[in-house]
């Protein structure tokens, strides 16, 4: 298939190759260099300008001829070939904007590139002639205006990769078709169902934003490899093209810089992705090899320089890009590549036998990356090899090192079930790792279903884990249940693992008898006594047994080795403290949790010791700490491809921004929650967010759509909200209900809310749940006895502490005051309220807490509105009808929103119009909307 090209990702720098044409088409001449290693698309943006200069003037076009490169002024011969100068003398004549591209211009001779140079810098204003100069590097060009491709980011390469697999056009922002100009892709369009996500990942690795690499890597492939239904081949063919390109620059170096340069690209192959290099190691080996010490002082820690190679951060040396390293070991004779790895592997034995293997860092000096540089000097299978790499990475190593040495193993192992499982455990410590993408790669490589293995029910088992952080946690739920029962017998511990996992995908989907159908599996003889009591404590709850439950969960709180406690068994500890109510243990125990995985790791756990920590801090009334901490997790869930800890972390911002604000804020977050939940069955954060986003409704006053989103969660039914979240949302149905005017036709229900809620305050230890116990009895009382319930609500709230929660109540004691005309008792708390709600930055809730005391005669600074021109001549009250009457609500809402009589409203509204001088609604909320005061 030829089709037009198109350029991804370049947006940029098509934007600065329009502006050059634009002055140049205006009759000012210039030049600029495109500087790229091969592969990034530096003659596809040449080409690009060719095809736009092409209606407004001529283009001198001239590559380099691999042919001629020996030859003196080949270059400028290419430029100015017969055909080509008569060109420009009738260009001349007809004075008429001239292109020059050179393309592969750093592979001409010494005179053209000094020739080239010079004529470049000579233009300018009024010259009409634009030079384009596309080489690897700008060195040969000094002096003149320079632009570095880099590598494609991840939105450009997965558009390239659609347009390659017939998979879409790309996002448009990335995309730039280029006419009348082929691509040569003759094999694109070959899987109509469209690309393996697991393949997909795996190209986009391996190419590294290189489009020409992407390109080779496709274009070998089989459409059944492509779709998933065979195993990509290993390693992947199609690099060979770009990597002779990158290699084509060694050629010409000198010999000293070549043996340091594959020193380097060696000993990044025991290193985690990125880490570059350890210079001290480079220097041993350096001089074990017999290089010059003052030239590897001078590389390696002064200012010399390796042809842009290479670069210093710190200790550290990285390849200025990753394919260089690739293509310096490709190019290298085999004998001498081993050699390489083999000197290395004795450098990093003997300091690993100085060292401990326990050592904290990625610049371990330990034996698993000398077995690692063994592996990749091993011209063949080797079994003793293999088994020596699988037991050296079940060392305490961070667990992408321990993947990829597993790995390794794998591929040195020839025996096909024994294979199959070490892939399968090298993928089980990509997931620890946080990185699933490689993770589903390695899978892929474990054979195909139901093939024999060594260890049966890892591949499910790793499939579990996988899915339970990034898919349907039912599918998640079943994976591990069936995983566990193949790794119960002979591996149990991970068997544990899957049984706990399966726990908390039963968990987020609020499926009860899921959760204690997992949990019953386990047997809790051979573990410590917290972990018996959590798991008898909480089952006990699940089912029923609260106070038993409670009493055993008590036991956990504080885990076992307190000096040291595991991650796992911390997070677990954070669990109880919640389900206790026992807000201020949970906040404790969460922060150690998130310390020690930040210390021990594993990444993949990164994001839910911040969502437990941050969800604790909810509870507690530390809104803004929720909201640090549930950022972090979004990052850290979104780096280690974690969508489902995503969809969580979405539901607890936005009941944090339900309190902060502001409300679009809320409601993207809400929208972020429940686009993901439903897909995956998460029923917990659908529900937190459907609570926050009618806690937002709430604070701006719309009470009868807070009472409509709130009431399915808290009622029984099929749409009933979580088991471990429908108490906490009972206080703002009652709320809402009885503001919406829901109080007589609703009553039943709303005392059965109000009475179950009772039950749940007596059995759990939350310090706010007795204060909006007595603050829910005081909204459906009877007058006179709601005023006795308010101030037991507040007398309970002065020994939990909390400003918001306080302020809530306080602000529902003076509504109600003021509804009764006992105006000057009212102002007090709503006073306070005021001025708690701007303590904690309830920005919402603190304005309509103003609203409240405005209609109560306050006309103090803080809480008069913001107003202009003739709304400044309204009263408190008529300017808070205008307001709600200008969003769209009737008069009926009005009268519920502020708590006044649908007559009243009308009345107001009427004096309204009158002193705006207008005859309608619609004039209303013209003169009140983005245009108007």
């Amino acid at each position: 298939m030829h089709s037009p090209l198109r350029l991804y990702g370049r947006s940029g720098e098509l934007a600065i190759l329009d502006g050059l044409l634009a002055r140049l088409w205006q009759g000012d001449g210039g030049a600029l260099v495109l500087t790229a290693p091969p592969g990034l698309g530096r003659s596809a943006l040449l080409r690009e300008a060719a095809a736009a200069h092409r209606p407004r003037g001529p283009v001198l076009y001239a590559t380099a001829s691999p042919d001629e490169r020996g030859l003196p002024h080949s270059g400028l011969h290419a430029l100015l070939t017969p055909e080509s100068l008569l060109a420009r003398l009738r260009e001349r004549g007809a004075a008429r904007p001239l292109l020059v591209c050179a393309d592969d211009a750093h592979t001409w001779g010494p005179a053209s590139r000094t020739a080239l140079g010079l004529a470049a810098r000579g233009l300018g204003a009024g010259s009409r002639v634009a030079v384009l100069i596309a080489a690897d590097d700008g060195a040969a060009f000094a002096g003149l205006p320079a632009l570095r491709l880099g590598p494609l980011d991840e939105d450009a390469a997965s558009a390239l990769l659609d347009r390659l697999t017939g998979g879409g056009e790309g996002a448009g922002s990335h995309v730039r078709r280029l006419p009348g100009v082929t691509e040569g892709l003759d094999r694109v369009v070959r899987v109509a169902e469209g690309l393996d996500p697991v393949v997909r990942a795996e190209l986009l690795r391996e190419a590294a934003g290189n489009p020409r690499l992407l390109t080779g890597l496709t274009r070998h492939l089989t459409p059944d490899q492509l779709a998933g239904r065979t195993p990509l081949p290993c390693p992947l063919p199609g690099a060979e093209g770009v990597l002779a390109a990158h290699a084509d620059r060694l050629d010409g170096l000198p010999a000293h810089t070549r043996a340091l340069l594959l020193l380097a690209a060696a000993a990044q192959e025991h290193e985690p992705a990125g880490a570059g290099a350890d210079a001290l190691l480079l220097l041993r080996a350096g001089t074990r090899t017999g290089l010059p010490r003052d030239f590897l002082d001078g590389v390696l820690f002064g200012s010399a320089a390796t042809e842009g190679f290479l670069q210093r951060a710190g200790s550290r040396v990285h390849f200025s890009y990753p394919l260089f390293a690739r293509a310096v070991l490709h190019h290298a004779p085999p004998a001498r590549r081993r050699a390489t790895h083999e000197l290395l592997a004795a450098l990093l034995a003997e300091t690993g036998d100085r060292a401990a293997a326990s050592a904290p860092s990625g610049d371990r000096p330990a034996p698993l990356a000398s077995l690692v540089q063994l592996a990749c000097a091993a011209p063949a299978p080797d079994t003793a090899l293999a088994a020596r790499l699988e037991a050296a990475a079940t060392a305490p190593y961070p667990h992408g090192e321990r993947s990829s040495a597993l790995s390794r193993a794998a591929a040195l192992t020839t025996d096909p079930p024994l294979r199959s499982a070490r892939f399968a455990a090298a993928a089980e410590q990509a997931a620890l790792a946080g990185d699933p993408d490689r993770a589903r790669a390695l899978l892929a490589r474990t054979g195909a279903a139901g093939e024999q293995s060594a260890s049966p029910g890892l591949a499910p088992y790793v499939h579990g884990l996988l899915a339970l952080r990034t898919g349907p946690a039912a599918d998640a739920h079943a994976a591990l249940i069936a995983a566990a029962a193949l790794l119960g017998p002979y591996d149990p511990r991970r068997g544990l693992d899957a049984l706990l996992g399966a726990a908390e995908a039963a968990w987020v989907t609020g499926d009860a008898p899921g959760y204690l159908e997992a949990m019953g599996r386990i047997d809790p003889a051979p573990y410590d006594r917290a972990f018996a009591a959590y798991r008898a404590g909480m089952c006990a709850v699940l089912a029923g047994r609260t106070e038993a439950g409670h009493a055993l969960l008590r036991q956990c709180l504080d885990p076992m080795n307190p000096a040291d406690p595991a991650p796992a068994a911390l997070l677990r500890a954070g669990v109880a403290a919640l389900v206790l109510g026992e807000v201020a243990a949970a906040c404790r125990t969460g922060a150690r949790a998130l310390a020690a995985v930040r210390t021990r790791g594993p990444d993949a756990l990164l994001p839910q010791a911040l969502e437990h920590l941050a969800y604790a801090e909810l509870r507690a009334g530390l809104h803004a700490g929720a909201r640090a901490h549930a950022l972090e997790g979004l990052h850290a869930a979104r780096r280690t491809g974690q969508p489902n800890s995503s969809v969580h972390l979405h539901a607890v911002l936005a009941l944090a921004a339900s309190v902060e604000g502001p409300a679009e804020a809320c409601a993207a977050h809400c929208d972020a929650a429940l686009a993901g939940a439903g897909p995956h069955g998460l029923a917990q954060p659908a529900t937190l967010a459907t609570w926050a986003r009618a806690r937002a409704d709430l604070a701006a006053g719309r009470s009868e759509e807070a009472a409509a989103r709130l009431g399915p969660l808290v009622r029984p039914g099929p749409r009933q909200g979580h088991f471990a979240a429908r108490m906490l949302a009972v206080p703002c149905y009652v709320e809402a209900a009885v503001l919406a005017g829901r109080g007589a036709e609703e009553a039943g229900e709303l005392h059965a809310a109000v009475a179950e809620f009772a039950g749940w305050t007596a059995r759990t230890a939350d310090p706010q749940a007795p204060a909006q116990l007595a603050r829910c009895q005081a909204l459906l009382a009877q007058a006179e006895e709601a005023d006795a319930r308010y101030a037991e609500a507040l007398a309970h709230h002065d020994r939990a502490g909390g400003d918001f929660e306080r302020a809530r109540t306080q602000l529902l004691y003076g509504q109600w005051l003021r509804r009764r005309r006992r105006t000057r008792e009212a102002r007090t708390p709503l006073r306070d309220a005021l001025v708690a709600f701007q303590r904690c930055s309830a920005r919402a809730w603190a304005e309509r807490a103003a609203g409240e005391l405005r209609a109560a005669g306050e006309q103090g600074p803080s809480v008069r509105p913001a107003t202009d021109g003739a709304l400044s001549a309204l009263t408190p009250q008529q300017q808070r009808i205008a307001r709600c009457v200008a969003e769209g609500a009737t008069n009926r809402e009005v009268a519920l929103r502020l708590s006044l009589s649908p007559r009243t409203v009308d009345h107001h509204l009427r004096n309204v119009f009158a002193a705006l001088g207008i005859r309608s609604r619609t004039e209303l909320a013209r003169l009140l909307g983005p245009e108007g005061p």
